[in-house]
């Protein structure tokens, strides 16, 4: 067998995966997932919704424990 006839091996071997991958539909756009969204390439939230998320969390955990009785 010559190179041109034989079986495809090496890094050059063409699978499925390239089909797979370009017919493959986005998770995040799926009708039953509410939240996750995917944005454009190289977005970030900003870092202050996650001081914000983080303070709001703390105080409803802090608020929360008062109601506990037997603390000081």
């Amino acid at each position: 067998m010559n190179a041109s006839t034989g079986p495809a091996t090496g890094p050059t071997t063409q699978t499925g995966a390239h089909a797979v991958v370009a017919d493959a539909t986005d998770p995040a756009r799926r009708p039953d997932v509410l939240f996750r969204v995917r944005g454009e390439a190289g977005r970030a939230p900003n870092p202050w919704w996650m001081i914000g998320a983080f303070l709001v969390v703390s105080g409803a955990v802090i608020a929360l424990m008062s109601f506990i009785p037997g603390g000081a």
